[in-house]
């Protein structure tokens, strides 16, 4: 009954148009909204974005539900005609992908890492898909398809499309294995979805932490003049902004791994932890004992 109401009470409500940001002469993107996805955000919570070229666009991620997705579109066309050619997908977590259909339906190409095709023939797909058909009805409804890449990408890639040169290139294993990151050269613009977490505590999972530091490091050796992560504002200072998720993945790495070393209990270490520089950034209380136990027991598995 309570999900039938929350249903009821969304539907009821005024769909809020995406409002794309401009951040560079062909590049836009929308910003997901703070906080973990619900019905009463839509699942909104994750970005994407667009390059608009001369014979078409390109798309970086197709946020969290089908519905998202047609809303995706309509952004695209409010700003240009021209057909939606591909999609590059970041990686295959839902808040990122599950906007897909709507875009296969289009006849845009999907493009992925070829390391997501383990997750999808796994369990956890399926298992997670159960989970948002609950939290996140009715968005997520029973003909809710998951959708495949067309071409999975091993190496990078490079490509022109209406004057612009793109680069696709993977930065995982780090925040998933099959993380991919997009640069549009002309323009200096790089898409990296996860790996970067602006001005909030990032999803760790059973992400490689040590992996994910290196990523963030070659991500600020690439110096981008604009840069857009996977949740939060667009950033114009890498460095900075890569900051303080940089920072506390190492600080997760230095307590939980002394802790695993030492052979202290989880519940003790984390207790004992001073977590005071990151407990008021938003999702703190959603993510961080889940981020804290899981790279306790990868360290205690041997990752150093």
């Amino acid at each position: 009954m309570r999900l039938l109401l929350s249903a009821i009470l969304c539907l009821a409500l005024p769909a809020r148009a995406l409002d794309p940001i401009r951040v560079s002469d062909s590049v836009y993107f929308i910003r997901g909204e703070t906080g973990l996805p619900s019905a009463a955000n839509r699942g909104h919570t994750s970005n994407a974005g667009f390059v608009v070229t001369r014979e078409g666009v390109v798309v970086f991620d197709a946020l969290g539900t089908p519905a998202l997705g047609r809303e995706l579109i309509d952004a695209i066309r409010r700003i240009t005609p021209l057909p939606i050619r591909r999609v590059i997908l970041s990686h295959y977590h839902a808040d990122h992908y599950y906007g897909l259909p709507p875009f296969k339906d289009l006849g845009a190409e999907i493009w992925a890492h070829r390391a997501a095709r383990g997750y999808l023939a796994s369990e956890a797909p399926r298992l997670r898909l159960a989970e948002r058909r609950e939290t996140l009805a009715p968005w997520i409804g029973a003909d809710m398809r998951l959708v495949p890449a067309d071409r999975w990408l091993e190496g990078e890639e490079s490509f022109r499309l209406g004057g612009l040169g793109f680069r696709v290139f993977p930065l995982g294993p780090a925040h998933t294995p099959e993380d991919l990151a997009m640069a549009v050269e002309e323009e200096n613009v790089l898409f990296v979805g996860d790996l970067m977490f602006a001005g909030r505590i990032p999803f760790v999972g059973d992400a490689d932490s040590r992996a994910w530091i290196a990523a963030i490091d070659r991500i600020v050796q690439l110096r981008p003049k604009v840069l857009i992560g996977g949740h939060g504002d667009a950033s114009r200072d890498a460095a900075s902004d890569l900051r303080m998720t940089r920072d506390y993945l190492a600080y997760l790495r230095e307590k939980m791994g002394a802790a695993a070393a030492e052979l202290e209990d989880f519940e003790v270490a984390y207790a004992n932890t001073d977590w005071s520089r990151f407990a008021g950034l938003p999702a703190f209380e959603a993510a961080n004992r889940r981020n804290a136990y899981n790279t306790y027991i990868r360290m205690q598995g041997g990752d150093k």
